[in-house]
């Protein structure tokens, strides 16, 4: 099929190659320290990180496989620097991996920078084999069979990453004084899996419990109903994304029907999984383009008491 080399591409930020021939091979490594990392549930958190399988793409892209152990971790701005807004930091990776640190920790680095406290959640995936070559075929099977309907398909079904989420924000806003940030100012933001993550919580999840708004970046963006009461949207996808096929934006068009608050930007190339920009491209603005939204709807600043 035409699409595979953008199957590869998401893979790849994986640490994981769909095939030896197509991509560097994926180089084990020792888990890195986690610092911080907060146990999601707690005494009842599930698994062990024992069952964690990390690598290297390239030498460079760390990925990690077989979560079964979900973990929360704050990356704090600069004492004086942080404006009260937090966002919950969802990496993708096809629900079978993470692409921990280029769409999670050096996203919640960028968000912390600009005064923004970033939780980097590490939720729970389905599990692949263990072996490199093995996991890289059953990878890239179950992702042939979502072509075209992923936010249909089997891989969201079983994914425990929606109430992996649901969970963190609770967890941001009941410590939210520890943490210094209000517990109205407390959203999400996911890329490509982790996007589709942040969709179902901010369209399933009980109107108490959704994100106060949403970044959506690279995730599909096929239609679905619209609640009145849905939160802001900023959606960024690149329009050559090799993953999920330009569509328009219908979901876009469905913030816009229920009249709720809706960006959209549509980079030229970038291709799937750009996490903080490809060079060369205006994918490398995403992050000050979503603070500026954040900005414009006024989650950076102080809410007024009702």
């Amino acid at each position: 099929m035409k699409r595979v080399p953008g199957i590869v591409a998401a893979l790849a930020l994986l640490a994981m190659p769909l095939c030896a021939a197509a991509q560097p091979v994926s180089v084990p490594t020792k888990a890195p320290a986690e610092p911080g990392a907060i146990p999601l549930y707690g005494d009842q958190t599930p698994g062990s990180a024992s069952s964690e399988v990390w690598g290297l793409m390239g030498g460079r892209v760390l990925g990690v496989r077989n979560v079964t152990r979900p973990t929360l971790t704050p990356v704090l701005p600069a004492r004086g620097k942080a404006n009260g807004a937090a966002v919950v930091v969802a990496p993708g990776g096809a629900f079978m991996g993470l692409a921990i640190d280029h769409e999670g920790w050096q996203v919640a680095r960028a968000l912390a920078a600009r005064g923004i406290t970033a939780f980097v959640l590490k939720y729970r995936l389905i599990q692949t084999p263990v072996a490199e070559a093995e996991a890289g075929k059953f990878m890239g099977a179950m992702l042939m069979k979502e072509i075209g309907h992923p936010m249909e398909g089997e891989l969201l079904k079983q994914s425990k990453a929606p109430e992996d989420a649901r969970t963190a924000l609770a967890m941001v806003r009941a410590n939210a004084a520890k943490w210094g940030i209000d517990p109205r100012r407390v959203g999400i933001i996911g890329f490509s899996a982790g996007a589709m993550t942040s969709r179902r919580v901010a369209l399933d999840a009980p109107a108490g419990e959704r994100p106060d708004f949403v970044g959506y970046i690279y995730g599909p963006q096929d239609a679905e109903p619209v609640p009145a009461d849905a939160p802001p949207l900023f959606d960024a996808i690149a329009l050559d994304d090799g993953l999920f096929p330009s569509k328009g934006f219908p979901i876009a068009a469905g913030w816009l029907a229920a009249k709720r608050p809706v960006e959209i930007h549509g980079y030229q190339t970038g291709d799937h999984g750009f996490g903080l920009g490809k060079p060369g491209t205006t994918t490398t603005l995403l992050i000050d383009q979503f603070t500026a939204w954040l900005a414009m709807q006024g989650f950076l600043k102080p809410k007024a008491a009702k």
